[in-house]
């Protein structure tokens, strides 16, 4: 098993053509933006919590979004 990169040794990687080519099937596209509005204060949790996860403010909501449906209150 192969150790975790820093993000120093991730960028280190990526940055050499060789392994810029992408492998495996392609993911699938979104098909539609949908706008939402948070208050300032939310969207400072969602942005940190983002962060912690290491994902974008857009892929963080879609996962919460799918684990909500997935788990009806």
């Amino acid at each position: 098993m192969t150790q975790p990169m820093t993000p120093d040794e991730e960028y280190a990687f990526y940055e050499r053509p060789e392994n810029q080519v992408p492998q495996g099937a392609a993911r699938r596209r979104l098909t539609a933006t949908v706008p939402v509005r948070f208050p300032a204060e939310l969207l400072e949790q969602v942005r940190a919590a983002a962060a912690a996860d290491d994902r974008s403010v857009s892929s963080w909501i879609r996962r919460a979004v799918e684990h909500e449906l997935r788990h009806p209150a």
